[in-house]
């Protein structure tokens, strides 16, 4: 155990040097063993964290939005720079393979990028002569301290799907990260911090339940934003919002995946398995239901078995890993436990991922039996009402359901209580034309397995998959962390400025 992972707040870590009276272990999934420590907030620590925003907000909200933009471009740089350092300690932590990292940190780039815009992105409308000598115009400013409370799937994109643009739009952060794999949100302030962003901007707490009801709670917090499960979503929805909070909570999902019989058989097992199984099924956007339009069922099973077997299970700091370990050994057991349920149900376990083999770490990682695995598992013949249909496993564990038609399959995904995200594959634009106007879901895929919005568009869900009507980043993202003003002025006389022959700059 080397490491110890404290609070961020100020500008700096907090000075504890493992004194807090509350931590965690943090763990090496692929090794089981535990690698360090994190202290766990208390009210006190929160409200030193939102103190700390409400002093930087009372300046930060009046730097120009040029000034705020040319942060938000070092921050890129130096995120950029510097990915493989971050893509490293997320695979330390959470198990995933190190291309995965780096693909979690270029989606939460993307974001990043799009915040930069800010300049553009804030800009109000403006009506001349509304009325005889009077002029009409909307702003947009910001909320002031806001929260993020991010899950430990994604340790760095899911931050960033919020915090890049709260900041630019003029608001401070407090965040709140999964105390599992916490380090990614450290690391991620210090680089704001070398990237000129003010102290008190931007702050990390660590913890529980105890530091997320103290934001709920808090009464200078102005907004919450959360992704996790759907009944602490609704928990955090209720919560937060019973204290006047704006509140954007995206939660669980069934992400379905339709194969119509025209499709490309090889090109949905391919999707299938990419989407299924990559970072081991740790994703609210993994496929975890594949509808076979019959007669296709047995060919696309048999494709997806031939897929599955080649597959290399192993420590994400090996370079040739296709999946790591699930990030906890009560988790692995958890899912592992869905093996014996699916079966008692009567489905058939096609592949069974508590036999798929396991490799060592190449270098420096120590011994994987310990090591918190389970390998691509598949269910076919499932059916609704089944344990392994109905649950979010939130593992590598995709179910086979057939039917007989379109018809029945856009039905069997609109009656789910979840409404994430979903795919169909078809050649037939026709088809997917009217799947995309006919299925309850919020983000659609047309051959493309886990549909995820880019920046400039905005991410989630409907039914129980999103509390709020407000969705992550994008335009939506920018009218969360603001508030609209409409401006009526009347002016008498114009003003004469003075002489200055000096071109203009921004300042």
């Amino acid at each position: 155990m080397s490491k110890h992972i404290t609070h961020w707040i100020g500008g700096a870590p907090v000075a504890t040097a493992g004194t807090a009276p509350r931590r965690g272990d943090i763990f090496d999934p692929a090794t089981g063993k535990v690698s360090g420590q994190v202290d766990f907030a208390g009210i006190a620590e929160v409200d030193q964290a939102v103190s700390a925003a409400v002093e930087a907000f009372a300046t930060w909200r009046h730097t120009s939005v040029a000034r705020r933009a040319q942060v938000l471009f070092a921050f890129r740089e130096l995120l950029n720079t510097r990915k493989d350092e971050l893509a490293a300690i997320i695979v330390s932590e959470h198990g995933k393979v190190h291309s995965d990292a780096l693909g979690e940190i270029a989606r939460g780039l993307e974001v990043v990028e799009y915040a930069c815009g800010i300049p553009q992105l804030l800009k109000g409308g403006f009506t001349e002569q509304a009325s005889t000598g009077v002029d009409v115009y909307s702003i947009r400013q910001p909320l002031g301290v806001v929260s993020v409370i991010s899950p430990f799937n994604f340790p760095a994109m899911v931050p960033m799907w919020f915090f890049p643009i709260a900041i630019a739009a003029g608001n401070t952060v407090v965040v709140k990260p999964s105390e599992k794999d916490p380090s990614a949100a450290n690391f991620l302030a210090e680089l704001w911090k070398e990237a000129g962003l003010p102290d008190g901007v931007f702050n990390v707490v660590h913890g529980d339940k105890t530091a997320v009801d103290r934001l709920l709670e808090h009464p200078d917090v102005k907004s919450v934003s959360f992704v996790g499960s759907t009944p602490i979503a609704r928990y955090v929805y209720e919560t937060g919002t019973r204290y006047g909070k704006r509140v954007q909570a995206l939660g669980g999902a069934k992400n379905h995946m339709l194969v119509l019989p025209d499709a490309d058989l090889d090109l949905a097992a391919d999707a299938a398995v990419n989407a299924g199984f990559g970072a081991a099924g740790e994703r609210c956007m993994a496929v975890s239901v594949l509808v076979a339009v019959d007669p296709i069922g047995d060919e696309l099973v048999e494709k997806i078995k031939q897929r599955m077997a080649t597959l290399k299970v192993g420590p994400g700091c090996n370079g040739d890993s296709d999946m790591g370990p699930l990030v906890t050994g009560q988790h692995r057991d958890k899912v592992a436990s869905y093996l014996e349920s699916g079966l008692a149900d009567g489905a058939e376990l096609a592949v069974d991922g508590r036999t798929h083999p396991v490799a060592e770490a190449d270098a420096h990682g120590g011994s994987t039996a310990d090591g918190f695995w389970l390998g691509p598992t598949l269910f076919d013949h499932v059916k609704p009402g089944m344990s392994v249909y109905s649950d979010e496993i939130f593992g590598p564990v995709l179910s086979v359901v057939r039917v007989t038609s379109y018809e029945e399959g856009l039905e069997l995904i609109n009656a789910n209580p979840y409404g994430n995200g979903t795919a169909i594959f078809t050649n037939d634009g026709g088809a997917a034309r009217k799947f995309q106007n006919e299925v309850e879901v919020g983000m659609i895929g047309i051959n493309v397995p886990i549909p995820v919005p880019v920046a400039y568009y905005s991410f989630g869900g409907w039914k129980a998959s999103l509390f709020g009507d407000t969705h992550a980043y994008g335009a939506d993202g920018v009218h969360f962390f603001t508030r609209g003003k409409a401006v009526t002025q009347r002016w008498l006389d114009p003003s004469h400025g003075g002489i200055n022959l000096g071109f203009p700059t921004n300042s």
